[in-house]
């Protein structure tokens, strides 16, 4: 595509506030400034906008960019891949759609073996729950019709994801949500709903929370547990080491399935593969997407264990009956091969530690600095900031005061992007590629905008 000069990009600027709606931004908002950012080019963890600014991507998109921002070998693959084959004809299978079903199976845990194939997160959920009811009435029991999911929880944005989510976003407008939702409490161990003042009995009172809503609705009621990892929606919640093995125990002890939703913690980000490996379990089915292919083309997906599987194996009659047009495209399939065998190749699970650790140094630093924040958490590039108004009470910030949203846009101001969970969480993900000097320069960013928005809300 041909650059376009200054007065184009402001008429398009223009017409955008009209024609287009923009994820987390609000027309009348974006026209008070001018319009949108417009970001139009990247290279590792930097941005640059159309009037020659650069910004840290903190938030790798949308915790989706893990090998960062420009990066040709992708965009070369998928060039090769569409000039042979751009799509595949009804009920076929492609190479690179049998290459990447191949290598899935081969790093992630335990024997979760085939996967179907879909564009996003929200799909991949979608899958996940149809494959767990499909399952279960293969088995003859189609009486497990409920999911259990946790509160401030997110699994995507259609309508039976939506249903799963526990608050992080107001369902009002689409109700009623799907029927057979059950919320248990999310461990948190800074400040556990279930009042456990450490990670161990938070973890213990937050899985038998699980265990006490099967044993309410009835095991035969309950069809699946969804989780993710580590909860990013309350910011990077990390659970103690006991939550996941319990979780997993309730699930086989009840004939529930587990799905472990790693759409946001694959690929590295965490530091290993797959989040759920930091706990040496194997869910039942597993989603993934966003770091899949970095974001550089849709990809995502829900792969199973065998033993799933293979209930849909036998004959025309017991096949998963489930559709994406887009689903385990050729070109997004040899971007994502691609995009794994950087992962691999450039260690960057090893900097994803490293960094990762370092990252919490700094921000370790900030808490010392500035009272307002309560709690810093990190595994991996995967990073949690807690904000209140004093640390000592962990009295909250007036929600009024708009804290999470100027803090955001103030953030972005002084170029660095980054996501809030809430009013009171700050996600701070970064490529999987970032550097000392860019985490530092990060940390830098934070530290002058933390302390502007103290002192314009007065918090000191």
């Amino acid at each position: 595509m041909s650059k376009l000069d200054s007065g184009e990009i402001r008429r398009l600027k223009d017409s955008s506030l009209e024609h287009l709606w923009i994820y987390g931004r609000e027309p009348s908002e974006m026209a008070e400034k001018g319009g949108p950012r417009v970001i139009v080019s990247g290279k590792g963890s930097i941005v640059r906008d159309s009037d020659g600014r650069e910004y840290i991507d903190g938030h790798a998109g949308l915790a989706v960019r893990n090998i960062g921002y420009g990066r040709p070998e992708i965009a070369d693959v998928v060039y090769e891949q569409m000039k042979d084959l751009s799509f595949m004809p009804w009920g076929s299978a492609t190479i690179p759609g049998m290459q990447l079903a191949e290598k899935l199976s081969d790093i992630t845990p335990g024997d979760l073996s085939r996967v179907f194939f879909t564009s996003g997160g929200s799909e991949a959920n979608e899958t996940a729950i149809k494959l767990v009811k499909s399952y279960h009435h293969r088995m003859g029991e189609p009486t497990r019709y409920r999911f259990i999911s946790r509160q401030q929880s997110y699994h995507g944005g259609t309508f039976a994801t939506l249903s799963l989510g526990g608050g992080v976003s107001s369902n009002e407008p689409y109700e009623p949500v799907m029927p057979g939702v059950v919320h248990v409490p999310t461990p948190d161990p800074y400040r556990c709903p279930l009042g456990g003042t450490t990670p161990y009995e938070c973890s213990v009172r937050c899985a038998n929370a699980v265990a006490d809503a099967i044993k309410f609705y009835g095991p035969r009621s309950i069809a699946a547990v969804i989780a993710e990892p580590i909860s990013g929606s309350n910011g990077a919640a990390i659970p103690g080491d006991e939550y996941w093995p319990m979780l997993r125990d309730i699930c086989d002890t009840n004939g529930v399935l587990l799905i472990a939703d790693e759409v946001v913690t694959g690929f590295g980000r965490t530091g290993k593969m797959f989040a759920c490996e930091h706990w040496g379990i194997t869910p039942d089915i597993m989603s993934m997407g966003k770091g899949f292919t970095s974001g550089y083309l849709p990809m995502s997906g829900a792969i199973a264990r065998k033993s799933i599987a293979d209930v849909f194996v036998g004959s025309e009659d017991v096949t998963f009956r489930h559709i994406f047009t887009h689903g385990g495209h050729p070109a997004c399939a040899a971007a994502a091969l691609e995009n794994i065998r950087i992962i691999e190749s450039e260690n960057l699970l090893t900097n994803s530690v490293e960094m990762g650790s370092y990252l919490l140094d700094g921000l370790q630093e900030l808490k010392g600095k500035h009272h307002i924040i309560g709690d810093v958490r990190a595994k991996g590039l995967f990073a949690g900031v807690v904000f209140h108004k004093d640390r000592e009470s962990r009295e909250s910030i007036d929600p009024e005061t708009n804290f999470g949203t100027l803090l955001n846009n103030r953030l972005f101001e002084n170029g660095l992007i980054l996501a809030r969970g809430s009013n009171e969480h700050l996600v701070v993900c970064p490529p999987l590629c970032i550097t000392r000097d860019e985490v530092d320069q990060l940390i830098s960013v934070m530290d002058k905008t933390i302390a502007e928005v103290k002192q314009e809300l007065s918090l000191t």
